[in-house]
């Protein structure tokens, strides 16, 4: 393996900061997406919905939406 020089590894390192930040957003905003669906689908059920008619609208399984509430 070639050595390489300190700007590369500055690089690389940059680079990889940027990529764990990108990630921990992405997480942060996917936990704020399923709170809301679930939100959203708790207040369907409780105006009478159920979950088998949620599931179907979703197309997903009814467990699939089971899932969904319960994370």
């Amino acid at each position: 393996m070639a050595p390489t020089s300190g700007a590369t590894h500055e690089e690389a390192y940059r680079r990889i900061k940027e990529a764990r930040a990108g990630a921990i957003e992405h997480t942060r905003l996917a936990r704020e997406c399923a709170a809301e669906r679930r939100d959203l689908m708790r207040e369907l059920m409780a105006e009478g919905v159920s979950q088998a008619e949620i599931a179907r609208e979703l197309g997903v399984t009814r467990q699939a939406v089971q899932k969904m509430l319960a994370c």
